[in-house]
């Protein structure tokens, strides 16, 4: 593959620079200052020091001419280290571990330290400040601690919020974080993401994804638990982070006391200051090393081919020392990548040094997310070099810092939302990136030392063919989930609601429409009970109608666990190895009415066989997957019981057993139905979209009528896990919707009318 070398200058990239610039030590302590300090501290006369309400409380008194003053450093840089005198943790007041000592160490010597005294200093004069520092700065891992040192200083009795756009980063950052606070986790640090609580009554600071603090905004407006908010990697632009500016906006206009820091990887604040009244900027830079890149001379056909021939070229070839990031679109093309490198690499000389592959996404297990910082295997005795190459999506962009990243391979291809307001088809598309994250990317290769990035494209596509920004997903999404949450905060006038970039007002439109229809709005698009209870579930509008809704048809336990199903990664393993062995076992759940119905059987049988990794393994599903599920239900479980929605059961021998859940099924996704035609070919109701049942189905037939979960866009037009129902349970269930009068000419239309004609007669009602 041979390819384009381009060496790029800082004027051209804000990820590569020509000379690393060692960082100015003005206003800074330094490790040998620390230490000195210590020494000095060590060497004086002795101090008390007296313990009041549990540790919260630490009165410190020493000699007037033995104080030290280092206003901005944590207590433990000046305690002892010789053991003579335990240093005491200011937050739950117990000796500090030898751990914590070394991780300062190490903390003092990031970039972002030498600024802490002008953060201070900014965070005191203003009410909001927008922070630019470049990804492996710290400003995500100390920022916040800071933040929590200057309100006890103030004595702020308050926590802080960090949100981070990504589930791994909330996780992973809070982890480090604890250690480096010497706190347990999920105590006086913790993390909260979709689904997953890891805080206590404790916390003082919680990291968690933007779609959290929106949802905690719900039933605390005015975000009365925190004193400082920060919103750390703004510039990914993701649709809660754009609604949690504007929320927070109104907040600090009726709370003076309240802090907001708005942080940034890319220097393209400007936007971010207009946007809060020209707020000020600081900035923070890295350490950016000098990176080169290489371009392909003809675009790529297979870009994961052309990605792992390359990561075997780098280990093999290259003589310099260093790790690999491959970045890819999804957990099934990096899962996938993982087993053909290992294949590759296996069948490698024995000369060649050991690679190990680390895949990094979204819904991996925190013990396997934790794997991607471990040391690569060691050097052979003969120098071949021992590397690992960690396969990740784009949360490796910025969200986290990997040390140890010399070459980067991006294919120039990231998973984005994409939303077509006048057929209600909101879809992932494998899509190319912006400059700003090729820029992005090539940085990670340059943070501990000079690096190359092999761009997996032609220099002309980067230069012409890539936008320089992504675009704002609030302008590429689904808003109904949003608009309902809006609602919930009270803020009702979502025309002129201060959004950075306002959405399309079609978007906007079929939003309020779909939450009418659902009857979470009323006609004068107030919220209703319904769209209250609604709201408090962390579903999309229509997962949250159907299990709301279940209730009414006895099925409230089998709808909770397909609901869960549907809101975990697929569960169904088809490696390419044994894929009649997996289809095979498949069909051993497959259910005659449908997926959904399939879904639940696999659930029931995981249960049944006591939650076993084993079963999981050899019935070809994935048992992560299933435990998941299993977490998100017993969440679920939890806020029915809150709002006393019963959770209920058909008798399994009744004939009505199947037919309740599939009614529920139409109470929620009733705009998700689709007719077959006499062509052959379904055709979506209303929007008279031509569309195939995705092969992934489990139905052996094509039942007349179906709803839908998913409208899938690949090469055609799929509609994925489905369920056969009835048309005269849509005339029933969802009446405003089917108004038949408005519907355009087509089979479907025909064939429901004849039908409304049929359920006026007497007969037919008392049937029903």
């Amino acid at each position: 593959m041979s390819r384009k070398k381009t060496r790029i200058d800082l004027e051209d990239s804000h990820v590569v620079r020509k000379d690393y610039d060692v960082p100015s030590k003005k206003g800074r302590l330094d490790v040998d200052e620390a230490k000195r300090k210590t020494k000095e501290f060590d060497d004086s006369s002795p101090r008390r020091v007296k313990l009041e309400n549990n540790g919260e409380d630490i009165e410190r008194k020493k000699d007037k001419e033995n104080v030290i003053n280092t206003p901005y450093l944590e207590p433990a840089v000046v305690a002892p280290t010789t053991g003579t005198v335990k240093s005491i943790n200011q937050f739950n007041g117990l000796p500090h571990t030898p751990h914590y000592y070394e991780l300062f160490k190490k903390r003092i010597t990031l970039p972002v330290w030498e600024y802490k005294p002008k953060f201070f200093e900014m965070l005191k004069k203003n009410q909001i400040m927008v922070l630019v520092g470049e990804t492996g700065s710290g400003k995500t891992t100390q920022i916040p601690q800071w933040c929590v040192e200057w309100l006890r200083e103030n004595g702020i009795r308050r926590g802080v919020a960090c949100t981070q756009p990504r589930r791994v980063a909330a996780m992973s950052v809070a982890a480090r974080v604890a250690e480096e606070m010497d706190v347990m986790l999920g105590q006086e640090v913790g993390y909260s993401i979709r689904f997953e609580d890891c805080s206590s009554m404790k916390t003082i600071l919680k990291y968690m994804t933007d779609g959290m603090l929106l949802r905690e905004a719900m039933s605390d407006p005015l975000l009365e638990a925190y004193g400082v908010v920060l919103l750390d990697e703004a510039h990914e632009r993701t649709l809660a982070t754009d609604i949690l500016m504007g929320v927070l906006k109104q907040v600090v206009s009726k709370r003076s006391d309240m802090k907001i820091v708005v942080m940034s990887a890319t220097l393209d604040a400007g936007k971010f200051q207009n946007y809060f009244d020209n707020a000020p900027l600081m900035t923070v830079p890295g350490r950016t090393h000098p990176v080169e890149i290489f371009y392909t001379q003809e675009p790529e056909r297979d870009y994961l081919e052309a990605a792992i021939r390359t990561v075997i070229q780098i280990h093999m070839c290259e003589e310099t020392e260093g790790d690999i990031l491959l970045f890819l679109t999804g957990q099934e093309e990096i899962e996938e990548a993982c087993k053909r490198i290992k294949r590759e690499t296996d069948s490698l000389s024995a000369e060649v040094g050991d690679l190990k592959c680390i895949p990094l996404y979204s819904t991996l297990p925190p013990n396997l997310q934790q794997k991607i910082f471990e040391p690569p295997p060691p050097n052979k005795p003969s120098g071949a070099i021992g590397r690992k190459v960690v396969v990740s999506t784009n949360i490796a962009e910025t969200s986290l810092t990997i040390d140890g990243v010399v070459f980067v391979i991006d294919p120039g291809f990231a998973k984005q939302k994409v939303y077509n307001p006048r057929i209600r088809v909101e879809s992932l598309l494998v899509s190319p990136i912006s400059k700003a994250s090729a820029q992005q990317r090539a940085g990670r290769a340059g943070r501990t030392r000079p690096g190359k990035c092999f761009r997996l494209y032609t220099e002309k596509a980067y230069k012409v063919e890539m936008q320089d920004q992504t675009y704002p997903e609030i302008l590429r999404s689904n808003l109904g989930t949003v608009v309902l949450q809006l609602k919930k905060l009270g803020i009702d006038d979502l025309v002129h609601f201060d959004f950075m970039d306002p959405p399309a007002p079609e978007t906007l439109m079929r939003a309020l429409e779909l939450l009418n229809y659902l009857q979470s709005l009323n006609d004068e698009g107030d919220i209703t009970d319904l769209g209250a209870v609604m709201a408090e579930f962390p579903l999309d509008p229509q997962l949250a109608k159907m299990l709301i809704s279940s209730c009414d048809y006895n099925c409230s336990n089998e709808i909770l666990s397909i609901t869960a199903m549907l809101s975990v990664p697929q569960c169904f393993v088809r490696p390419n190895e044994a894929k009649k062995a997996a289809d095979d076992a498949k069909m051993r759940f497959a259910h005659i009415d449908g997926d959904h119905l399939t879904l639940l059987n696999v659930y029931h049988a995981f249960k049944q066989n006591h939650e076993d990794p084993q079963w999981c393994y050899d019935n070809f599903v994935n048992y992560r997957s299933l435990k998941s599920a299993d977490n998100v239900r017993q969440q679920l479980s939890r806020i029915m019981d809150r709002f006393s929605l019963k959770r209920t059961s058909t008798e399994f021998s009744s004939k009505d057993y199947y037919i309740n859940i599939r009614k529920a099924l139409v109470a929620g996704f009733f705009m998700q139905v689709a007719h077959l035609e006499r062509t052959g070919h379904y055709l979506t109701i209303k929007d008279n979209q031509v569309v195939q049942l995705h092969p992934s189905t489990c139905l052996d037939h094509k039942p007349e009528w179906v709803v839908y979960n998913e409208f899938v866009l690949t090469t055609k037009n799929y509609i994925r896990t489905v369920t056969d129902i009835k048309p005269e349970w849509l005339l029933k269930i969802a009446t405003n919707y089917y108004d038949i009068s408005n519907f355009p000419a087509c089979e479907a239309k025909r064939q429901l009318e004849f039908l409304a004609n049929k359920m006026q007669s007497r007969q037919y009602q008392e049937g029903f």
